[in-house]
């Protein structure tokens, strides 16, 4: 096995199975991985003319841009910090549910209609390829008139490229709304599903070829681990039809028909991947039987192979055993070239049947 060639992707299993039990509905409590690292809060703030951009330290600074005509983009790295939560349900009138569910982050996505504004609960993927790692952190997107808040576990994440382009002024996303915003966001995430796919599918190349070369048991144990990863990754992005498919029908103002054409874009995309998964998955279900069928034919070569030497055997041993009986009147045995006749008869037994055996292309 060369393990330079063959290193197994991993899934991050950071993610928390549940919340608290018999919690108060409504109460903000963080879970998920731990974290110190501080929460930052940054401001895009933009329209097709215009575009500020900073950090601020409470979400009490951010009210202005909220207040303001233009587009603003508030991104939070850090939902450890319940009291920045709670004060970002305050200042922007967000309900206790909605609190609660960006604090835990075992939710599946989904998508929820308030009043004024839509709540998205979405999965964002990395791929880290020195630690051949895929990492799944939840991102929680509050979308209201002439806002977006976005709130992801940690600092990072695969939106550098959109920042880029309402920096630039590129695109469409300075000239239309807080939806398009919201469309950017979710389409940077379905995107990035698809090099996490690449890294899977050179995975499943690399098994295939060295399945044909050398099945052992290491590789095994490689194939039932990458069936798994991807079974655990499809019921991570499967939701995100729904979610995508939600937006679509929604008839709700802040979705417009311009943006709803959009979103037909990430549906396609998303069933796509979905697809993607399910294909790979199948290709190693593929592996696992090739692998069987690989060590069955194996062992059928060698039970051949041993099948055939019992066989030559047979009758040697027969002639062995007669001839190495202790009888006195055994007339064979005061021949004068009775060993030499005896060798001769079993080197012909034993070259007749290998002649029959290739005959009969049985070797």
């Amino acid at each position: 096995m060369n393990d330079k060639l063959l290193k197994s992707i991993r899934i991050s299993r950071h993610l928390p199975r549940m919340g608290k039990i018999a919690s108060v509905p409504g109460t903000i409590s963080y879970v998920g991985t731990k974290r110190e690292a501080p929460v930052k809060l940054h401001i895009m703030n933009y329209n097709e003319k215009d575009f500020t951009e900073e950090y601020v330290s409470t979400v009490e600074e951010c009210l202005p841009f909220k207040e303001s005509p233009t587009v603003t983009w508030l991104d939070i790295s850090g939902v450890h910090d319940e009291k920045i939560i709670s004060d970002l349900g305050e200042k922007f009138s967000t309900h206790p549910l909605v609190l609660e569910d960006i604090g835990n982050t075992a939710h599946r996505p989904k998508v929820e209609e308030y009043d004024d504004y839509l709540f998205i609960i979405v999965k964002m993927a990395y791929f880290n390829p020195e630690a051949a790692q895929v990492t799944f952190e939840q991102v929680s997107l509050i979308v209201g008139k002439d806002y977006v808040i976005s709130l992801q576990e940690r600092e990072g994440d695969v939106l550098d490229e959109l920042r880029e382009r309402i920096r630039s002024s590129k695109g469409k996303v300075r000239r239309l709304g807080s939806d398009y915003l919201m469309y950017g966001i979710l389409d940077a995430i379905v995107d990035n599903y698809y090099k996490v796919l690449e890294s899977f599918g050179e995975q499943i190349e690399e098994m295939e070829m060295l399945l044909m070369k050398d099945a052992d048991q290491q590789l095994l144990s490689r194939i039932y681990s990458l069936k798994h990863e991807l079974v655990f990754m499809r019921k991570l992005i499967w939701p995100m039809r729904e979610v995508v498919s939600s937006l679509q029908r929604t008839d709700n103002e802040l979705v417009s028909e311009s943006t709803a054409i959009y979103l037909r874009d990430i549906m396609d995309h998303t069933v796509h991947v979905v697809e993607t998964v399910e294909t790979f998955r199948d290709m190693t279900s593929g592996m696992l039987d090739l692998y069987l069928t690989t060590v069955s034919n194996k062992m059928n070569e060698v039970m051949k192979v041993l099948t055939i030497f019992a066989a030559i055997f047979i009758p040697l041993t027969f002639l062995a055993g007669v001839y190495g009986m202790n009888f006195k009147n055994m007339p064979e045995m005061r021949w004068g070239h009775s060993y030499l006749i005896w060798w001769i008869v079993t080197i012909i037994l034993a070259v007749g049947m290998i002649i029959y055996f290739r005959k009969k292309k049985w070797m």
